[in-house]
């Protein structure tokens, strides 16, 4: 009786040193991110924090790797046949809820796309070439398009997919977006799931076990925003965070030289910009034009641009950490002109002539609207434009504030200017054109993001050449021409490309990706 009873006793222990192992093995995991999402429901808002917390609940058809190169999620395979485009939908993956996927989600998704209202950046942009979404049967999509689209695949892998019997509800669009920032319906496919958010705290998400792909490495992800780039590091430092974004430029050399922390660098598609506006009334801010908006004269605008220093940005503000920009995507990406592949050097007196000839010698007054915390040194960038912008005459006020304020001023016409930011998510040059300059038009999902009133009818013709021809070298040769356009029109001013950082505790590895999103899902153990 004394060795069964030492046996038993024995195999406890064991069997509970073997539970604290798998416990130890078990790791959370806490991200500090740089702006905070606006809103959860990934149908909302087409801005980088919203994305990579929805790529990280739900899945798209087709997702892009960390190159921008579209490969198989919710659809396992593919065919095209002129317009009409076959999906071939994964077996047996569920939602978080436990519920099936199948076809009538993907049509549910692509249906509430439009309906969303009062979308920022809507995601319209991604579908404005589909035509009809059909069911050939519960695990087949049918996706007919405009035209061909030769670029579909990359604008489906920002749609994620939402559960139509979770998302449905009275509204047009379902579930609306007040009732999913609460986590009300936000039932996704993808690797974790929605837990909880205090905004300006932490969003918390835990591990989906129906998740359909490879088990992700933590059990829970807790997200917190931290828009004070010296805080990320401190809470790194201190243990309290294990991955930060964007870490101070400034910072960089002595952290890698820290061997408690890994530091990843990964080329960006992302480039900053000047838009002006170039409404026919004065905007809100714009003083000393006699009644007029000086910005819808080219020379203006040329002279705008001859006045900023872009190397001076990246070398002294952004301690190298990125490229002076003479386009919307940087050369020799897809539809990138080789004309426009170096940024316009600085040239104050040709501004001042330019100046003084369009009839404005002394200058005037306009404001320059920045968020504080959305992108890599944002807010010191404004101030130096406005600093070189002095030198010829125009007086900048500018105005900052935190992302989500920022966002809903710009969209409400509230600036002379703004500084803002696009990753191109398909990498090649249609994205950031149909999105930035192509004159806006809802019902068709052009202009998306153009909040500047520009408009260029001779280059919207050819962006949508672009959109459906099919010929890369043809399609390659008319985005250069629309881009080109656009540069020497001075539509938008492209200010600089970022470099993505992140640094880490050094026993986790993340390889960063070209979008600049940061993914749980993605990040590992070091081996």
């Amino acid at each position: 009786m004394k060795l069964i009873h030492k046996t038993i006793l024995l195999s406890a222990m064991a069997a509970c040193f073997m539970g604290a192992a798998g416990m130890a093995q078990a790791r959370d995991l806490t991200i500090a991110l740089r702006s905070e999402p606006s809103s959860m429901d990934p149908q909302f808002h087409s801005l980088t924090p919203n994305t990579q917390l929805s790529e990280t609940m739900f899945d798209p058809l087709v997702r892009t790797d960390g190159n921008a190169k579209p490969v198989p999620s919710l659809a396992e395979s593919w065919t095209v046949d002129g317009e009409v485009w076959t999906f071939k939908l994964r077996k047996d993956v569920k939602f978080s809820d436990g519920s099936p996927f199948t076809a009538e989600d993907v049509i549910f998704t692509y249906d509430r796309v439009p309906k969303v209202p009062n979308s920022p950046s809507s995601y319209s942009l991604y579908l404005s070439s589909v035509a009809k979404v059909e069911a050939a049967d519960p695990h087949t999509i049918r996706i007919t398009t405009k035209g061909p689209s030769p670029v579909l695949l990359a604008n489906l892998s920002m749609v994620p997919i939402m559960s139509h019997k979770a998302a449905a509800g009275p509204a047009p669009e379902g579930k609306t977006t007040v009732e999913l920032n609460r986590g009300d319906g936000l039932v996704g496919t993808g690797p974790y799931k929605f837990v909880s958010w205090k905004r300006g705290a932490e969003i918390v998400l835990e591990r989906n076990e129906h998740y359909w792909g490879d088990k992700p490495d933590w059990d829970k992800v807790t997200y917190r925003p931290i828009s004070n780039s010296a805080a990320r590091v401190a809470a790194l430092l201190a243990g309290d965070v294990d991955v930060i974004e964007d870490p101070p430029t400034d910072d960089l050399p002595r952290l890698k030289n820290d061997k408690n922390l890994y530091i990843q660098e990964t080329p960006s598609v992302r480039v900053i910009y000047l838009a002006l506006n170039q409404g026919a009334e004065p905007p809100p801010g714009m003083e000393g034009t006699n009644g007029k908006n000086p910005l819808t004269d080219k020379r203006v605008r040329e002279a705008l641009s001859l006045a900023i220093d872009r190397k001076a940005v990246v070398e002294r503000i952004m301690d190298g950490v990125g490229l002076p920009a003479g386009n919307l995507l940087a050369y020799p990406a897809f539809g990138t002109s080789e004309k426009h592949s170096k940024a316009e050097e600085v040239d104050a007196e040709k501004a001042k002539k330019l100046m003084a000839e369009a009839g404005y010698a002394d200058g005037f007054t306009i404001t320059l609207g920045s968020p504080d915390g959305r992108y890599t040194n944002d807010k010191r960038i404004a101030q130096a434009v406005a600093a070189m912008w002095a030198r010829i005459g125009v007086k900048t006020n500018v105005e900052t504030m935190a992302p989500p304020v920022f966002f809903k001023q710009r969209n409400a016409f509230a600036f002379s200017t703004y500084l803002a930011g696009w990753a191109a998510s398909s990498g090649e040059m249609l994205n950031p054109l149909k999105s930035l300059v192509v004159t806006k038009n809802k019902e068709k999902g052009l202009g998306t993001t153009n909040w500047s009133k520009y408009s260029n009818p001779e280059m919207d013709k050819v962006v949508a050449e672009a959109s459906v021809t099919l010929d890369d070298d043809k399609r390659s040769a008319l985005l250069q021409k629309a881009g080109d356009m656009v540069m020497e029109d001075y539509g938008i001013l492209p200010l600089q490309f970022e470099l993505s950082v992140w640094a880490m505790k050094n026993d986790i590895r993340y390889g960063g990706r070209a979008d600049q999103m940061t993914l749980a899902q993605d990040m590992t153990l070091a081996k």
